[in-house]
């Protein structure tokens, strides 16, 4: 099986085929991979956030939970967990996430910039970027106010997530631009589809 390297703060898109596997793997851990996916056949039909969460009835998604579609349709199946703590509700880092957050006045162009050019060739722009399914992100909520916390990702050397495709997929994955998400150090993502 071939494993694909995605270098630090870049970005790819690719597609799979219904009942193939993806795997993410962090290989050198702490590192975030922002994930997005659309149907191959309407790249109007995107990953939910709001659709995933509310039919897990759970914020913190892992092995057995469905990424639904903003139609209700199932996306992915999340299989092997290794970390079982990924973030679903922060929207991928911009630009203006380095400008607002950080000060940054001059800044990257953040995973939303990465997604942005690695799903262009599918039709995909900017406005079609979703909140992305951030595989290994670690976010504590508090429970009494809400405010949240971005906290080192727990994901180890060679911890993997892998989603079974319910039907035929346009992926966008990154290596994750912000600093906080991945405790101050840019380090690669691997892929493989089986």
């Amino acid at each position: 099986m071939t494993i694909f390297v995605i270098p630090p703060q870049s970005g790819v898109g690719f597609k799979i085929k219904a009942g193939q596997t993806l795997a993410v793997i962090d290989p050198e851990g702490e590192q975030v991979s922002d994930f997005v996916a659309y149907s191959a056949d309407d790249t109007r039909e995107v990953i939910s956030s709001g659709r995933s969460i509310d039919y897990a009835s759970r914020l913190f998604l892992t092995t057995g939970d469905i990424l639904y579609s903003n139609r209700s349709r199932p996306l992915l199946t999340i299989g092997r967990d290794d970390v079982g703590r990924h973030d679903f509700t922060l929207a991928p880092c911009s630009s203006d996430t380095f400008r607002i957050i950080y000060g940054d006045q001059h800044p990257h162009h953040g995973c939303e910039g990465n997604l942005k050019r690695a799903l262009a060739p599918y039709g995909i722009g900017r406005d079609d970027i979703p909140i992305a399914f951030n595989v290994f992100m670690h976010v504590a909520v508090d429970g009494t106010t809400g405010k949240i916390k971005v906290l080192p990702p727990l994901s180890q050397p060679g911890a993997r997530t892998e989603f079974r495709a319910e039907m035929d997929l346009i992926i966008g994955l990154t290596a994750c631009s912000a600093g906080q998400s991945n405790n101050f150090s840019f380090k690669p993502i691997h892929y493989e589809v089986s």
